[in-house]
Formats: C-alpha cells, structure tokens, sequence
C-alpha cells in the first residue's frame, strides 16, 4: 500500500486512457506523455498500461507501506527518498516505511511514478483506470489524489534494479496538419499562428492549453456547427486566442480548428507550463508518420536493452 503525505498541485491516477468511446461523448484521459508513462513501468517490470500517479508541478509527498521497485520520469522534481536524492529515469527498491518527497519542478510540469505491482483499484470503467477530473470517474472515485487517500499495490519484483532510460527530447516546435477551417479563415490569420511565438496561459489544464500572443490576436466572428474534435485539435475561439485540446477534453466543438498536433508532439504538452512559448509549424502526414516511427523505434530499443540486461 501507498498513501499520499501531500499531493502538491494535482495528483492522479492515469493510464493511456479510453478509446473508442468519443461517440458516447466520453473523453480520453490518461497521461498526457504516454512515452514517460510506457518507460517508467517497464523499468519496473510493469505492463506497458499499468497505471501510474501522474504528478504535476511537484511539492509531493508519498509514504510507502510495503518494499517496492519505483521509478520517475517527466520533468526533474529534485525527489529524495528519506532525504537521498533520486533521479529521474531510473528504476530504485524502496523500503517499507520509506517517504518519497518531490520538491517542486524544475525545467518542466509534470512527472510519473511507477510502482511495480499489481494495483487493486475499483472496476476499471471502459477499459480504463484512468482519472477522468472533469466527469468525476475513474482512478480513486473519480478524483485527484488528496492527503490520506491510500492505493493497495500488490508488489512484484519482475525485472532488475538500477536500470535507467532517456526519454526522447522534448521541445517547443509543435508540427500540426493543416486544420478542415484554414480556407475559412483569411491568410493573415494562418501566417500569424505560424510565424509568431505563442506562450501557455495560466489558465490551461488537463482540458487544453491555452494560448496567448503579445504580438497578434487572430479575432473573428466565424460560426460553425460543432464537430468532432479531439486530443490535438486546436481550436480557435473568436477572442483570437487558440486552445490546443489535450487529454481530458470534451468530444464535440464548434469553433474553427486551425490544425491537430501530430501524436508525436501531443507529448510535449505534459512539460509546457503557464509562460512558456512555443511555436507551430505545418508538416505533411508523411512527416507525421516518420515522427511517430521514431518513437516506436525508441521504444523497441529501450525493449531490447532491458530484455538484455535482465538476462545478465
């Protein structure tokens, strides 16, 4: 068992979320770097889809009821296990007793820890264990973490200790396809949503990232029917200020789409925090589907080399 001492901004269960069941309008959850989350279970011998608690921004505290193998991965949140520093990507026992405290992040926003072990939460719902925040189901009753809630994790030992992995960098240059609205919307706009620098708004959460420009606004008075939207899908209200949708948004939506992040770059969402500028860059599906076949090929060598060394 495990209980959360402190949850800092906002502790939760998540897996890779649902799928298949937008057109019931039930959204995706689950972790908005799905790469952290695959790596740090198979560093302790989980499934690639074992839940993990997805932390964000830090100033956490989890004490631990019986022996395990954790590992991190996100950002740096400067962890110590009862006082001895840990690090991110790497895979540690833990002892029962033990107290995990993550101080606040650094050059990122969120961090995932994985347990090893067999996690008795509730009936998963749709497949999934993961925390939806704004429908109020899934992970621990539908809810962020808060001090006292307690997970029994049953504890397996399945792989080697001292095992590390890198994530695949992260970045500030988003690729998206061209969105369904573009010809709808004049030139000027599409060239100042591509040429100019945005920052994250204070205002964004795990439903979307909102974006804001000292430079330009891309105002307009468009009306159209809602339409399927989606993870990625980025959505231009009328204030001219766009919202890049992510995990736990809504299925439906009504204003232009100027594109959707390719899948390889949803990822860097998880580590972009309130200031923070990006910029956008339109890309062909065939760009797309290297990007995303870089990542699988990531993840096929981190298997490999883990298969290796636990054979040593």
């Amino acid at each position: 068992m495990i209980t959360v001492v402190k949850p800092g901004m906002q502790m939760s269960i998540q897996d890779q979320g649902r799928t298949g069941s937008r057109h019931l309008g039930i959204g995706q959850s689950g972790c908005i770097d799905p790469y952290a989350q695959i790596i740090c279970n198979r560093l302790v011998g989980n499934p690639d889809n074992c839940p993990v608690l997805e932390i964000t921004l830090g100033l956490a505290e989890i004490k631990f009821d019986n022996d395990y193998y954790i590992a991190l991965h996100g950002t740096d949140m400067k962890a110590t296990v009862n006082g001895n520093p840990i690090q991110p990507g790497w895979s540690y026992y833990i002892k029962k007793g033990d107290v995990l405290k993550l101080n606040a992040a650094r050059h990122g926003f969120r961090s995932y820890l994985a347990i090893g072990g067999i996690w008795q939460l509730p009936t998963p719902i749709l497949g999934s264990y993961s925390t939806d925040l704004t429908a109020k189901f899934g992970g621990l009753h539908g809810n962020a973490l808060n001090p006292g809630d307690s997970i029994d994790i049953t504890p397996q030992y399945k792989t080697k200790i001292g095992l590390g992995a890198m994530l695949p960098p992260k970045s500030t240059h988003i690729r998206v396809y061209e969105g369904p609205h573009n010809k709808l919307l004049s030139k000027q706009s599409i060239d100042k949503f591509i040429n100019h620098s945005w920052h994250i708004s204070p205002s964004s959460n795990r439903m979307g990232a909102r974006l804001s420009s000292d430079e330009c606004k891309l105002e307009h008075a468009l009306s159209l029917p809602s339409m399927a939207v989606m993870p990625g899908s980025i959505q231009l209200p009328p204030s001219g200020e766009p919202i890049v949708l992510l995990n736990d948004a809504q299925t439906t939506g009504g204003y232009p789409l100027l594109g959707t992040v390719i899948e390889a770059d949803l990822r860097h969402f998880a580590q972009l925090k309130p200031g923070d500028f990006l910029h956008f860059e339109f890309v062909s599906l065939n760009e797309a589907t290297k990007a995303q076949q870089k990542l699988t090929s990531h993840l096929n060598q981190l298997k490999i080399a883990l298969e290796y060394k636990n054979k040593q």
